[in-house]
């Protein structure tokens, strides 16, 4: 079987190895479809922190079920279409024994610390597996990871229905959180961004408004798009400390900040206005099993990803997908790779 190995920052190898049997427990999928995500554009210009080379990137997938090792029970018949979670936990530190896998004291990810789908056949654990309906597209398939991340957001958000929302970063994650926040009940939703691409691509997903507030300060654009109401709640996805600042001077008092962008130095938030106002700031790292099962099904029928897709490239040209990334900044949102 053919792989990808990242070898250094910016240098994927090709290489031919035998196909590894399924172990005890596991399953083994063919890949069809690989989602690039902005974590992995960081792995390959070399800025991921917690990333070793060499390394098998790939964590958001869609494949068919090809072998069944000894052990497993249960497991979705050949050739049924399948994801799976790519966190590799401890399940013995306290946040394990609370059932908070996601936040694993010791946790790995697949494609980052420790080889992931970026390969023609791929042996995951029988218990990581979500199954797919038989309509999904490759894409779809695909995409319910980072939905999943959107739907963990989301529900630690608590109830949406009738609130309205602020979406900060118009990427691939900020986009399927104003999904997934109008999906949930949300009464209005406004994303912002800098990018006019990615605002267009918002509409054309349903995201009610939008505003470039490098045109618009985002105090304006709530004003128009929710009135004297206002909003209490806010995602900030853009990883910018600019944004983050904007969410804690306009939000209403007593309004919650849910985290999920990744910055790339520590943000400097004025703590003086996070206190007198009441306002809660609080994280949101990756998800549970049940965040992605609720993500199949709005994938199903709500969240609209085609918009999102920029350009497809064979297995074969993945260091070309960078390139194109490089190349088209914002322009481009979602890249995918086809085996």
């Amino acid at each position: 079987m053919r792989q990808a190995v990242m070898e250094a920052p910016g240098k994927i190898r090709f290489e031919e190895v035998a196909a590894t049997p399924p172990g005890p427990g596991e399953v083994r999928i063919r890949v069809r479809r690989i989602g690039i995500c902005g974590s992995d554009i960081h792995v390959w210009h070399g800025t991921h922190p917690f990333t070793p080379y060499p390394v098998i990137q790939g964590h958001e997938f869609m494949g068919v079920v090809e072998a069944i090792g000894p052990g497993v029970t249960g497991a979705p018949p050949l050739g049924a279409q399948v994801t799976a979670l790519p966190q590799i936990v401890c399940g013995k530190c306290n946040p394990c024994r609370k059932g908070r896998f996601n936040i694993c004291e010791n946790l790995k990810v697949r494609g980052f610390q420790a080889d992931g789908c970026g390969r023609e056949l791929y042996n995951v654990p029988a218990e990581r597996l979500v199954v797919l309906p038989d309509g999904f597209t490759a894409d779809q398939g695909a995409f319910v990871e980072p939905v999943s991340v959107a739907v963990h957001a989301c529900r630690r958000a608590g109830d949406l229905a009738g609130r309205n929302v602020v979406v900060l970063g118009a990427g691939t994650i900020g986009n399927l959180i104003a999904q997934v926040a109008r999906a949930s009940g949300a009464a209005r939703v406004l994303i912002a961004d800098v990018a006019d691409h990615r605002l267009d691509v918002a509409k054309r997903c349903g995201v009610d408004h939008a505003v470039n507030t490098a045109r618009q300060p985002l105090d304006e654009a709530a004003a128009i798009a929710f009135g004297a109401e206002g909003f209490d709640l806010a995602f900030e996805a853009a990883g910018a400390e600019g944004s983050l600042a904007a969410a804690v001077s306009t939000i209403e008092k007593g309004g919650q900040v849910l985290i999920v962008g990744v910055y790339g130095r520590p943000p400097v938030v004025d703590m003086s206005v996070v206190g007198e106002h009441e306002i809660v700031l609080a994280g949101s790292m990756m998800y549970w099993r049940e965040d992605w099962e609720a993500a199949v099904q709005l994938l199903s029928s709500s969240v609209t990803i085609a918009p999102l897709v920029s350009r497809h490239v064979p297995f074969a040209e993945w260091p070309e997908a960078y390139r194109f990334i490089d190349a088209n900044g914002p322009a481009t949102m979602k890249v995918m790779v086809d085996l």
